[in-house]
């Protein structure tokens, strides 16, 4: 896999709403799965599976000192997790199989395992829009049918329904989804949580590097009882936003921090897990320390000049990087200022640009790490909401 698929990979949600290329499908892929079935599951509790993972932390300060962040999920967690992974697959064809590679075990190593500190993780297979097919349609010339394929959707909306008819026994759950799987579960509420009895149950919908389209300077927009979450004890509410470094925001031709369909009386939410009430935030972000990053992508900086090795998966870097959400030019992100100081030990700057070769495709922004970026702020609200709910419940 080239550098050139990680843009892919970034195109998930934008590609997944707008067409898929002429590419052959399947008919059998069109059938139902049978979500009973544990392989259906790339997570599941109390199953050692890709979510049984170290998530040990070095943690790296400004002055260069280090320590380690122990971790450990809980299995009593009060609430569930329900979590749709991005556009990963390079599967063959317009849709993946059932079977998961190195691509979807890593995703959810870096997006969904640190939730399990908080909640039972419940992550499903599902047969997405492939990285194959989304290079099909970035060849200059192509031309996508008249129709997308519904099956990533329909999968999704399945394992749902078979979690809440036979896991979910009244718990509070959290939805977590980024890129293609955030626009699923935006529809997936959409269609059948919002306004529902379903809803009930929700205690948050954390809908990560994607487009959540809301009426103009409201909180509610394609939902229409779920609104966007503005304190840390709110419940049932919804968090998106997509990340862009400050110093080069998204630009004209950018897909990520503006509605999909123009709609002048609407805009993209941008809500920042580090200040929910608005304004700045210092990000707790987790990044990946390049012991356990993907062979195609770009290595992390140094993170400390002349400094030891670092062996565990995940680094964390308090006070270096700050978020605030911004409406510039037509685009409301969350914008991520690197708080450089030339004169200390730590890096001065983090990986997680979208690049093919030395060119940077500045209209993805940091999508790439997009949850990374505040795992920490997001895995700390997932506790209060939970908190929030049980006790109101």
């Amino acid at each position: 896999m080239s550098r050139f698929t990680l843009a892919a990979a970034a195109a998930g949600l934008a590609f997944s709403l707008s067409g898929a290329p002429a590419l052959a499908q399947d008919p059998a892929a069109t059938t139902p799965n049978d979500y009973s079935k544990p392989e259906a599951w790339l997570c599941w509790p109390g199953r050692a599976d890709a979510c049984a993972i170290d998530n040990t932390t070095t943690v790296v300060k400004a002055d260069g000192s280090m320590s380690r962040e122990t971790w450990k999920a809980d299995p009593k967690a009060p609430v569930d997790c329900f979590y749709v992974y991005p556009t990963v697959s390079n599967d063959p064809g317009v849709l993946s199989d059932m079977t998961p590679n190195a691509e979807e075990r890593r995703v959810v190593e870096q997006q969904l395992a640190r939730f399990g500190a908080k909640c039972r993780v419940y992550a499903p297979m599902y047969r997405q829009v492939t990285l194959t097919a989304l290079r099909a349609a970035m060849t200059p010339g192509a031309k996508p049918p008249a129709t997308r394929p519904t099956t990533n959707y329909d999968d999704v909306r399945d394992a749902w329904n078979y979690y809440l008819t036979h896991e979910n026994k009244g718990r509070g759950v959290v939805l977590i989804g980024h890129s293609q799987g955030a626009g699923l579960l935006t529809e997936l509420i959409a269609r059948e949580i919002d306004g529902k009895p379903a809803s009930d149950r929700l205690v948050s919908a954390l809908l990560l590097g994607t487009n959540l389209p809301v009426e103009k300077g409201k909180d509610i927009g394609t939902f229409k009882t779920i609104p966007l979450c503005k304190s840390a004890d709110q419940f049932g509410c919804a968090l998106a936003y997509v990340s862009f470094r400050d110093t080069v925001p998204p630009p004209a031709n950018s897909r990520f921090g503006v509605p999909r369909e123009p709609n002048p009386a609407m805009e993209a939410a941008c809500v920042n897990p580090a200040a929910l009430g608005g304004g700045k935030g210092e990000l707790h972000a987790y990044l990946s320390s390049g012991a356990m990053i993907a062979a195609d992508a770009a290595p992390p900086p140094a993170w400390v000049k002349d400094g030891a090795d670092i062996k565990t998966p995940f680094v964390s870097v308090p006070g270096l990087l700050t978020g605030e959400c911004v409406s510039k030019d037509g685009f409301n992100y969350l914008a991520v200022h690197i708080n450089a100081d030339p004169n200390d030990p730590r890096t001065d700057d983090i990986a997680g640009d979208v690049k093919v070769g030395p060119m940077t495709l500045t209209d993805w922004g940091l999508h790439l790490i997009d949850v990374n970026l505040a795992m920490g702020d997001l895995v700390d609200l997932v506790g209060s909401q939970s908190q929030a709910y049980l006790a109101k419940k």
